[in-house]
């Protein structure tokens, strides 16, 4: 966005425009730039809108990283960062250290979510970051730590978190963070492999042994105390043989619901949901201009929001909401619908129609959708199917592993 031109004594700015705050100097003057207003509010205009305040900044995800120790390098992927209101992902950098915590040193990837780190100490654990950077190499997030320490072929294989492996099996372990004491599912191949509880920080860790070296799709979910379910995290990992691979830094996405179907103009409709316990939770609401707010779990990870409807249009509308907790960014959960009309409705329940899957709109994901879905396989998508593959499945204009697990998480049967 360009902003005013100015000039003083000494100095003239030209067509400054909207980045990331910071400020510069030289001998005759300083400079000193913000990304926006600091207070809240919300202008309009006939051709604009105007959303200031930290609720409305820029912001990405962090990723989530995996790390597969091997002879003197370590191979490294990532989850892609996901950015909201204005910003870019440019790139990426990997931060490298041999001390826990950093510092780290930093080389500079491009826009690329795999590197694997050569020339390293075999024995010696290493410790990796994976910064985000905006299209002008500004570092926007950060994932959280993962660790691997790499061991010579002879002594069969390297694994994450500095462990080796004494077979010429694969094991992978993941790591995040959940719902306190939540069910956790861990899905392979759109099969259920494992189920494991999360602590009381919310924090949980599942490994899987004795895996055949290859590539495999995983997905995980928690169930909330009320029983919803989270949105699934996906990721595609190939696995080595002897080599023990830790995907970390997973941040699951808040559950949510409404407590109205339909809430007259003008009364409150509750948000709310579980998350991590004491983290901040974001709720987007689309209206004519979308509105964000903030409310704090508790320390059960509960969290309710009122929100005023007077503030919306008729008709309908939809919530989602993401979580902060420390330096990581959750992505957006699924939404949930609900309108704004002349009477109140309460909620009825669960809905009754999976929000995914789906294919033939029978409000049933089952065999008919599975062999809609296989008959696409790995085959280009016509035009009159795209628009169910986006709705449906992960939209990412082809039909892979990753949308079967879509469909196993809302299978009926």
């Amino acid at each position: 966005m360009v902003g005013q031109e100015f000039s003083g004594s000494s100095l003239k700015v030209i067509d400054p425009v909207l980045a990331p705050a910071g400020f510069s100097t030289s001998s005759g003057y300083q400079l000193f730039g913000s990304i926006g207003e600091l207070a809240l509010g919300t202008s309009t205009a006939s051709s604009f809108g105007l959303n200031p305040g930290f609720l409305f900044y820029p912001f990405v995800t962090t990723p989530a990283v995996s790390a597969t120790a091997g002879d003197t390098q370590v191979a490294l992927s990532w989850t892609s960062a996901s950015s909201y209101l204005g910003w870019t992902v440019g790139g990426y950098s990997v931060g490298q250290s041999t001390t826990l915590g950093g510092p780290y040193s930093y080389s500079s990837l491009g826009n690329t979510t795999s590197s694997t780190r050569t020339g390293l100490t075999n024995s010696t654990p290493y410790y990796f970051v994976i910064r985000v950077e905006d299209s002008f190499s500004n570092g926007i997030a950060t994932s959280t730590e993962v660790t691997s320490t790499p061991v010579a072929a002879s002594g069969g294989g390297g694994g994450g978190g500095g462990g080796g492996s004494s077979n010429s099996d694969a094991r992978v372990v993941f790591t995040g963070r959940a719902y306190p004491l939540s069910q956790v599912t861990l899905l392979k191949d759109g099969q259920v492999a494992v189920t494991s509880v999360a602590g009381p920080d919310a924090r949980f860790s599942i490994t899987l042994r004795d895996l055949s070296a290859g590539v495999y799709t995983f997905s995980l979910y928690s169930s909330d105390s009320a029983g919803r379910r989270s949105s699934l995290f996906t990721v595609t990992q190939t696995l080595s043989a002897g080599a023990t691979t830790e995907i970390g830094g997973i941040l699951l996405a808040p559950t949510i619901a409404v407590d109205k179907q339909e809430v007259k103009r003008g009364e409150n409709l509750a948000i709310f949901g579980q998350s991590v316990a004491s983290s901040t939770v974001t709720i987007a609401v689309n209206s004519a201009h979308e509105i964000f707010e903030q409310t704090p779990a508790d320390a059960q990870g509960v969290y309710l929001y009122n929100l005023d409807s007077a503030r919306l249009e008729m008709g309908g509308h939809a919530t989602k909401a993401k979580t902060t907790v420390v330096n990581e960014i959750s992505p957006f959960g699924q939404s949930v619908g609900f309108k704004v009309g002349t009477k109140t409705v309460l909620a009825g329940g669960p809905v009754t129609c999976p929000l995914k899957g789906d294919l033939n709109d029978d409000c049933s994901v089952n065999l008919i959708d599975f062999s809609i879905a296989a008959f696409w396989y790995q085959r280009p998508l016509t035009a009159a199917f795209l628009p169910r593959d986006k709705e449906k499945l992960s939209g990412d204009g082809k039909v892979d592993l990753v949308d079967f697990s879509i469909m196993a998480f809302y299978w009926t049967g």
